[in-house]
């Protein structure tokens, strides 16, 4: 009985024992439990300070994306404006030229007229006194053989219609300009977009036929029917200008590259096509046989600033304002299709009547 008792307290004892062992162990544990706490909240409030850093970073970097964006749009408009007033400059200069030469030129040609009659007359009274006088006096026969008055009645009458085809050529040149300045057509109105075109050329003309290096540049019109058209006439023409002039600066970088012989072989040419599509717009295509545009780039070419070409000799900023001309004036759209070393070609549709365009 008293073994029992023993082994009993002795139970008891172990028991306690372990139980003090626990508690010693709970309360560590409390205590660990404790300090995790503390280092989870120091860790908790670390994480919440680096994620307001890093929204505040990111707000940074947006506000500086914006900041870039706004600056690039300030050069942009600030370029355009630059552009558009040396435009208007130059449209207020074509169209007071082209005024102060028409007159004089006017003068002259219709005087030419006068002048070619009178020419006749007085050269057919000539030919009635060659005719009953053959043999005139010493004196008179002298004074014709040292002007050569044969020749100078088959020549006088050529110098005369010479000088009409130059003065007509001139009085063209004249119309192009005004047509081309539409000073007097700021407002949508409705053109004739061949007359646009065909005065756009005939300013190149210089640049088409003036190759003493190789041949003149071929233009083919391949003209359809188009209606008037409402449009911004001035603003297209620049369109029209700025996409041709490239079209020859393309060809004459091309022909640089070629030799005497394959320049013979490969003639240069300049593809102007029109068309109806769908009654409510028209399309107008330029297509050259220059250099061509990589694919890398094409999509870069309406880019403000963007230029292939060298310092001094491109601001960038053609492309650039003819696709907002026709995208954001004309709600049209300009694409550009172009293989390496096959030409380029750019497409215009612009609506036949007036839109209301959509904001991008």
């Amino acid at each position: 009985m008293e073994l029992e008792k023993t082994d009993v307290l002795a139970a008891i004892q172990q028991l306690e024992k372990e139980n003090r062992i626990l508690r010693k162990k709970l309360e560590r544990s409390e205590t660990t439990c404790l300090e995790l706490e503390q280092t989870n909240q120091k860790k908790e409030y670390l994480l919440r300070q680096i994620i307001n850093e890093l929204e505040d970073s990111q707000k940074e970097v947006e506000e500086k994306r914006q900041l870039e964006q706004t600056l690039i749009e300030l050069k942009r408009t600030q370029s355009q404006l630059i552009h558009a007033e040396k435009m208007s400059s130059l449209g207020q200069l074509v169209a007071g030229v082209a005024h102060e030469i028409n007159n004089p030129v006017n003068f002259i040609h219709g005087n030419l007229t006068c002048i070619e009659e009178y020419s006749q007359e007085l050269l057919n009274i000539v030919q009635l006194y060659q005719y009953h006088y053959p043999n005139p006096v010493t004196e008179i026969q002298e004074e014709t053989d040292a002007i050569d008055l044969n020749f100078l009645q088959k020549d006088l009458l050529k110098i005369v219609s010479s000088m009409k085809l130059g003065t007509d050529r001139i009085r063209n040149i004249v119309l192009s300009l005004r047509i081309f300045s539409r000073m007097d057509e700021s407002e949508f109105k409705p053109v004739d977009i061949h007359e646009g075109i065909d005065s756009t050329l005939l300013i190149l003309q210089h640049r088409l036929n003036n190759k003493p290096k190789y041949s003149e540049i071929q233009v083919i019109r391949n003209y359809g029917n188009l209606p008037q058209v409402e449009c911004y006439a001035g603003q297209l023409n620049q369109v029209f200008m700025n996409i041709l002039a490239n079209a020859i600066d393309a060809i004459d970088e091309l022909n640089e590259k070629r030799t005497v012989e394959e320049r013979k072989e490969n003639s240069s040419q300049i593809t102007i096509s029109t068309s109806v599509m769908d009654l409510e717009w028209v399309q107008i295509a330029i297509a050259d046989t220059g250099v061509g545009i990589p694919e890398s780039i094409q999509k870069q070419i309406f880019n403000p600033f963007f230029t292939t070409k060298p310092i001094g000799k491109g601001t960038g900023m053609g492309m650039a304002i003819s696709h907002q001309i026709i995208t954001e004036k004309h709600c049209g759209k300009l694409t550009c299709f172009s293989n390496p070393g096959t030409g380029a070609e750019f497409v215009i549709h612009i609506p036949v009547k007036k839109q209301v365009c959509n904001p991008v």
